[in-house]
């Protein structure tokens, strides 16, 4: 599994938006200039980040975009499912009911499903919050 740079990219403009939440908006410009992403990629970004609520947008003058509810409530897993679909590391997870005609007998499933796991729960486990205190120089700094 390899991690687009839609992703990657999202995750840190959630990290960005909570760093610099004082309740104001935050023009694209600014973000795309701290976070060396182009204007142009950082609004297809923003613009999926937007539509599932994650940020708030305002036009205008004084327009821009701040993050929609408290840091802590989004996951980085929550924002790369968003960017990036299923993160399962084969597709017979990524069903309920796993459809393979092997999967009973499979010899590697169990390893898929450990790794699927040991994702979901390092992904689930990390907040934008816990993040935003990393970047800002919060008390997890050293493990940035």
């Amino acid at each position: 599994m390899k991690i687009s740079t839609k992703g990657r990219y999202a995750v840190r403009v959630m990290i960005d938006l909570a760093v610099h939440n004082t309740g104001e908006y935050i023009k694209v410009k600014q973000i795309a200039e701290r976070q060396g992403i182009s204007e142009k990629y950082l609004e297809q970004i923003i613009s999926i980040l937007n539509k599932a609520g994650y940020v708030k947008s305002a036009r205008g003058a004084q327009g821009g975009y701040r993050i929609a509810g408290d840091p802590a409530d989004y996951t980085v897993g929550m924002v790369l499912r968003l960017t990036e679909g299923s993160l399962c590391p084969v597709a017979c997870l990524e069903d309920e009911t796993n459809q393979c005609g092997r999967s009973a007998t499979c010899e590697t499933l169990s390893v898929w499903k450990e790794l699927d796991e040991a994702i979901n729960h390092v992904v689930d486990g990390v907040t934008i919050a816990e993040l935003s205190k990393r970047e800002g120089g919060g008390e997890d700094a050293p493990y940035r």
